[in-house]
C-alpha cells in the first residue's frame, strides 16, 4: 500500500514539471467506468454495479478516464435527451451487457436516443467540453435523434420545427448528435459511430479546435440529417497561419445531408471547413448532398482532398467561395486544394430500403427546378439517384409543396448502407 501512493505521488509530480515553455498540471490516475441501460443504478459505475445514464458519472470523471457502455438505448438523465462533459474522457461503446464482447453495429449496438417532450433538451446529444487535455475519443456509439424529432404525422416523413404545446412536444431539436469542443494543444478522436435523424442548423458532427489541435474523424457512418454532416471547425483564429488545428477524415460515410429546410440557402452539406483549419480527407463518401459534398465557402488554404468518391451531389462536389466545382475539375478549378488526386465519382448501390428509398427519391422542393439548373456535380440527376438506390426510373413531376422532409431512418436501414467499404476502397466499414 505504501509502495503505491508513492507510485502514485511520484507520477503526480512528474506530471506537474515544467516541458519547455508548456505547464502540465497534474493528473490523478485513470479509472475505468462501466454504464448499463439493463443493470444500471446508483452511481458506483462498476462492472458490477453499473451506471444507468451516462450523465449519472459525470460528476465523479477525471481527465483519462474510460467508459464502456452496454448496449441498449439511452435517453439522458431524466430523460432529457442530452449530456455535457467538461473532463476529457474516453466513451466507449457496444460491449455486450456483461463486458465480454463488443459489436457497436450489430449484436451489441449503444442507442444514444431521447424523448420528444416539452420539457426535454435541445441541445445536442452529446456536448463534451474539456478544460484539459487528455486521452479523449468516442468511439461505438450509434446517435439516433428520430425519437428526439417531432414529426407533422405518424408517417414521420416531415419534421416539424415548431413546437407543439398542445400534445406537448418541442420543435425538432436544431442540433446534431455530437458537439466537441477542444482547449489548446489537445487531441480527440470520432470513430466508428453512427449519426442519423439529426436536424442542426451546424453539423451533425461539430468538432472544433484550437492553437496546435488533432481531430481525427474516421470510420464514421453519418446518414439523412440536415446541416453539415461533418463540421471541422475552430477556436483559434491565427494571423499568420501558424498553430492550426489539423483535421484527419478518413473513411467516412455521409450520406443524405438535407439542407436546413425546403428553402434553405444554408446547410446540405457532407463536409463544411471553417477558414483557419489544415484539413486531409482521404478514402470517404460524400454523396447525396442537397447543395454539396465538400463545402470550403471560406477558403481554408492547403486542405488535402485524397481519394474520396464523390456523387449524387446536387450543386457541386467541392466549392471555394462562390465558385461550384465537379469533381472532374478538381485539378483545373480549384484553388486551394494542395492534393486533389484520386477523387472520383461513380454510381453507387445504396441498400438503404425500400420505404426510405422511394421517399427520398420522390420528395420535391419548391425550389429544386432552380436547384438542378445549377448543377455541376456528376450523378445528381433524378433517375440517376434513383438507379443507385435501386428504384425503377420515372419522369419526376415538380410541384410547389414539401410533402417529405428529413423522414426518420430505420437503425436497422442506416446500418446496411455502412457495413462494407464501396467499391472496396471508399467510407466505413463494421467496426
Amino acid at each position: 500500500m505504501v509502495f503505491l501512493m508513492r507510485a502514485k505521488v511520484l507520477r503526480g509530480f512528474l506530471a506537474s514539471a515544467f516541458l519547455g515553455s508548456f505547464f502540465v498540471p497534474s493528473v490523478a490516475l485513470a479509472e475505468e467506468y462501466f454504464v448499463s441501460a439493463a443493470r444500471g443504478n446508483g452511481k458506483d459505475g462498476t462492472k458490477e454495479k453499473p451506471a444507468k445514464e451516462l450523465s449519472h458519472l459525470a460528476s465523479k470523471l477525471k481527465d483519462g478516464d474510460l467508459v464502456n457502455i452496454a448496449e441498449g438505448v439511452y435517453v439522458g438523465n431524466g430523460e432529457s435527451g442530452s449530456e455535457r462533459l467538461d473532463v476529457a474522457v474516453r466513451v466507449v461503446g457496444g460491449w455486450s451487457d456483461d463486458f465480454a464482447k463488443r459489436d457497436p453495429w450489430g449484436a451489441h449496438q449503444t442507442v444514444f436516443a431521447g424523448v420528444n417532450t416539452f420539457n426535454a433538451a435541445t441541445q445536442y446529444r452529446l456536448i463534451m467540453t474539456p478544460r484539459n487535455c487528455g486521452a479523449m475519443a468516442v468511439d461505438g456509439i450509434v446517435f439516433d435523434n428520430g425519437p428526439r424529432n417531432q414529426y407533422r404525422d405518424a408517417a414521420e416523413r416531415v419534421i416539424s420545427r415548431s413546437a407543439n404545446a398542445r400534445l406537448n412536444l418541442n420543435a425538432t431539436p436544431e442540433s446534431g448528435a455530437l458537439k466537441l469542443e477542444l482547449p489548446r494543444s489537445c487531441q480527440a478522436s470520432i470513430v466508428n459511430n453512427v449519426v442519423m435523424n439529426t436536424a442542426p442548423t451546424g453539423g451533425a458532427i461539430s468538432a472544433s479546435g484550437h492553437e496546435g489541435g488533432l481531430i481525427t474523424i474516421k470510420n464514421n457512418l453519418v446518414i439523412n440529417n440536415t446541416g453539415e454532416g461533418i463540421f471541422a471547425q475552430t477556436k483559434w483564429k491565427p494571423r499568420d497561419n501558424k498553430g492550426l488545428t489539423r483535421f484527419v477524415i478518413e473513411n467516412n460515410t455521409v450520406l443524405f445531408s438535407w439542407k436546413h429546410d425546403p428553402i434553405a440557402t444554408y446547410g446540405g452539406n457532407a463536409l463544411k471547413l471553417d477558414q483557419e483549419v489544415s484539413l486531409t480527407a482521404t478514402n470517404n463518401v460524400f454523396a447525396f448532398g442537397d447543395y454539396g459534398g465538400v463545402d470550403n465557402v471560406k477558403k481554408a488554404a492547403g486542405v488535402i482532398l485524397k481519394d474520396n468518391l464523390f456523387t449524387g451531389n446536387r450543386l457541386y462536389d467541392y466549392r471555394e467561395f462562390e465558385t461550384n466545382v465537379a469533381v472532374s475539375n478538381f485539378g483545373n478549378e480549384a484553388n486551394e486544394l494542395k492534393d486533389s488526386t484520386g477523387n472520383v465519382s461513380a454510381e453507387l448501390k445504396v441498400p438503404v430500403g425500400a420505404s426510405f428509398a422511394n421517399l427520398y427519391a420522390g420528395r420535391v422542393e419548391l425550389n429544386r427546378a432552380a436547384v438542378d439548373a445549377k448543377a455541376k456535380a456528376a450523378n445528381n440527376g433524378a433517375n440517376a439517384l434513383r438507379s443507385m438506390l435501386g428504384l425503377p426510373l420515372q419522369a419526376n413531376a415538380v410541384t410547389a409543396d414539401a410533402d417529405v422532409w428529413l423522414p426518420r431512418l430505420a437503425i436497422a436501414d442506416a446500418l446496411r448502407t455502412g457495413l462494407a467499404r464501396y467499391n472496396g476502397k471508399y467510407g466505413c466499414q463494421k467496426p
